[in-house]
């Protein structure tokens, strides 16, 4: 329940966008896919905008149902698969339909020029490196468990210089699967041997931060932030808060 006090535990793992960063993105702004086909140009790729959108959508619905069939064929998995690609192959993808062999430099930074371009802020919620540092303070250890791609999370974290807080990084486009799947949950308690008992997963999408880290026996927080999905009802977490507020967090995790 919403006022209930949390237990000390010795790992707090987060999600990033939406709990610990403030984001927003507008990727299907006309005016994006005007300036990435330009870039494309540039290197002999010749798109219109339109063309251009329509065949990055194609590409990234292509790879994530082969993802899907993959991830299905594994013998001994009865659970519903929640594919991740990497998005810079997309990239390179797009320059191989018009004939040009991108080396995955070149991907790369198309997918990041893709996301300055399509990106209006990204900053952290108030009081995020504070409370980092107090779990830390308390001899506890955190980490990160993100649907995201790392071409992009890894460079925004430099960006926000919050990378150092964390005893270990999960970016799901490195795994090939994201959160809900347990796949993702059972690599970070295999990868930095964890204890289900021992953990809390804070985050801000019932599905996937919440039911996903229930489905291997974490303990949950979650948090609506204005970016998390709609949420009826009561969220079915072991603690949770229906506004952001990184300080009751903190008070509700001891911490403060």
């Amino acid at each position: 329940m919403e006022t209930k006090a949390a237990k000390l535990y010795e790992n707090y793992v987060f999600d990033l966008y939406g709990t610990l960063v403030d984001i927003h993105t507008k990727e299907w702004d006309s005016e994006v896919w005007e300036k990435l086909a330009l870039f494309y140009g540039y290197y002999g790729a010749l798109y219109t905008p339109g063309e251009l959108e329509e065949s990055y959508q194609t590409i990234i619905k292509g790879r994530e149902s082969v993802k899907k069939s993959e991830l299905k064929a594994q013998p001994q998995y009865a659970h519903e698969a929640f594919p991740e690609i990497q998005i810079e192959k997309v990239f390179g993808e797009l320059f191989e339909k018009k004939g040009v062999q991108a080396d995955e430099a070149l991907s790369i930074h198309a997918g990041q020029f893709f996301r300055v371009l399509s990106t209006e802020y990204v900053r952290l919620y108030e009081g995020v490196p504070e409370m980092l540092q107090a779990i830390h303070a308390k001899g506890k250890k955190v980490y990160l468990l993100s649907n995201a791609q790392r071409i992009f999370t890894e460079y925004e974290m430099k960006l926000l210089d919050i990378s150092k807080y964390f005893d270990g990084i999960l970016i799901s486009s490195e795994y090939g699967t994201r959160k809900p799947d347990i796949r993702f949950y059972e690599i970070l308690l295999s990868k930095y041997d964890l204890k289900p008992e021992d953990c809390i997963m804070i985050g801000n999408d019932v599905a996937n931060d919440i039911h996903g880290a229930k489905a291997v026996g974490m303990d949950t927080y979650y948090i609506h932030s204005n970016i998390s999905p709609e949420c009826k009802g009561t969220p079915d977490a072991t603690y949770y808060q229906m506004e952001m507020d990184i300080a009751k967090v903190c008070s509700r995790l001891g911490l403060s």
